[in-house]
């Protein structure tokens, strides 16, 4: 039996690193991503799509839509305050077999680092580029959230 050619594997596979600089505290930019990712989550300017996050080991990432409707994003895999979040989903992308997003933080001069990494395999489209520019978003609010210290 032959292995699938590694171009194959590639159109398969999602790899996004980040690295968001923050002019704000380790705790506060930590604060402000829960939040981001939480209540003020949205898909754009002015289009808000709140999730919810249980910040602990096992807590789910969902949208409550109301009335017991909604959509099942993760688990949170690991949490250390304020430096890891990591979480096993999201599953937004066409249903991949596995799927992980790790948030690490540390403290730099003039603020905070937030390394960001998502891996993804088994999708069925592709899906790169939309789910990079998603997470630009994202960060860039999260970023946006903390330095006005979580006002917006």
């Amino acid at each position: 039996m032959s292995s699938p050619a590694p171009s194959m594997l590639d159109s398969l596979t999602l790899n996004i690193t980040q690295e968001i600089h923050v002019s704000a505290s380790l705790d506060t930019t930590f604060a402000a991503l829960l939040e981001q990712l939480g209540p003020y989550n949205e898909v754009g300017e002015a289009k808000p799509m709140p999730m919810n996050i249980e910040p602990w080991p096992g807590g789910r990432w969902y949208r409550d839509l109301g009335d017991g409707n909604g959509h099942y994003w993760g688990t949170v895999q690991a949490i250390k305050r304020p430096a890891l979040l990591e979480i096993c989903g999201p599953l937004f992308m066409s249903h991949p077999v596995v799927s992980n997003v790790q948030y690490r933080l540390s403290e730099v001069p003039g603020g905070t680092l937030i390394k960001f990494h998502h891996s993804a395999f088994g999708l069925l489209v592709d899906a790169d580029r939309k789910v990079q520019d998603g997470w630009k978003y994202i960060h860039e609010r999260v970023a946006r959230r903390a330095e006005a210290g979580r006002k917006h």
